[in-house]
């Protein structure tokens, strides 16, 4: 099988980032066609990447926020869905909400949260997280 693996990786190449094939489909590694009415992914690929992002997601609010360790797992993953919606960069203009977190403020950094025009955005998604936050339950 290793023959076969580097044969197709040299002869269809190997690209980290969406292309258009020759064809002019949406390709992804080695040669997978992702577009509509193309292969797509699978249950258990879309699965792998979750788990990998959600992985990397709480390895970057880890190694920036130290009371992240702290939370409870409800508020925890509250905080890992909005930085997964957000991104860390985006996260950080929360200021006044993470800086409640980290003093356990929980009513005042759901509402800081909520008072935010990701909220207005993101709709139900919003309330979900930011009650879960504010209660330490899962909704």
């Amino acid at each position: 099988m290793s023959k076969l693996v580097e044969m197709l990786r040299l002869h269809e190449g190997v690209r980290y980032k969406v292309y258009l094939c020759s064809e002019g489909y949406e390709t992804i590694g080695v040669g997978r066609n992702i577009s509509e009415g193309g292969l797509g992914l699978s249950k258990d690929e879309v699965d792998f990447l979750l788990v990998n992002d959600i992985e990397r997601v709480q390895n970057e609010l880890d190694r920036n926020y130290p009371w992240f360790a702290r939370l409870d797992e409800v508020r925890r993953d509250a905080i890992i869905d909005i930085a997964f919606n957000l991104g860390l960069t985006r996260l950080r203009g929360f200021v006044n909400a993470l800086a409640a977190m980290s003093r356990s403020q929980y009513e005042i950094a759901a509402d800081e949260f909520m008072d935010s025009r990701w909220s207005q955005q993101v709709g139900n998604r919003a309330v979900e997280v930011t009650e879960m936050i504010r209660t330490g339950e899962y909704q």
